[in-house]
């Protein structure tokens, strides 16, 4: 007789499940410092709730690429992005530059 196999518990939805699901990456670029953005801060759950607020409480505009983070998340803290990935966060940064230079002249992203 082989053994029975249980399915996994699926979490209840709400904030909880919510929580433990979010990811977040931040990434610095200066490149007077370094050729490409280098990861600074990762984590999921509550981790990923702190980045978010950090950048909001310091006005760090934030994008939202779920794909993306699952590939920055890979990378280890202090690491800078491979090139393969130049071209997506190129993208996330340009969106970043608009966002700010709408900021400074008052116009705001929402």
């Amino acid at each position: 007789m082989s053994p029975k196999k249980f399915p996994k518990p699926v979490p209840k939805p709400g904030r909880d499940s919510d929580l433990a699901m979010k990811r977040a990456v931040a990434l610095k670029y200066s490149p007077e410092q370094s050729d490409a953005p280098i990861v600074t801060a990762k984590g999921q759950g509550k981790v990923a709730e702190a980045i978010l607020e950090r950048a909001r409480e310091h006005g760090v505009p934030v994008q939202e690429d779920a794909a993306l983070v699952e590939v920055l998340s890979k990378l280890d803290l202090d690491q800078q992005i491979p090139a393969e990935l130049y071209q997506l966060v190129a993208e996330v940064l340009s969106y970043v530059y608009q966002a700010e230079g709408m900021a400074r002249k008052g116009g705001g992203t929402g």
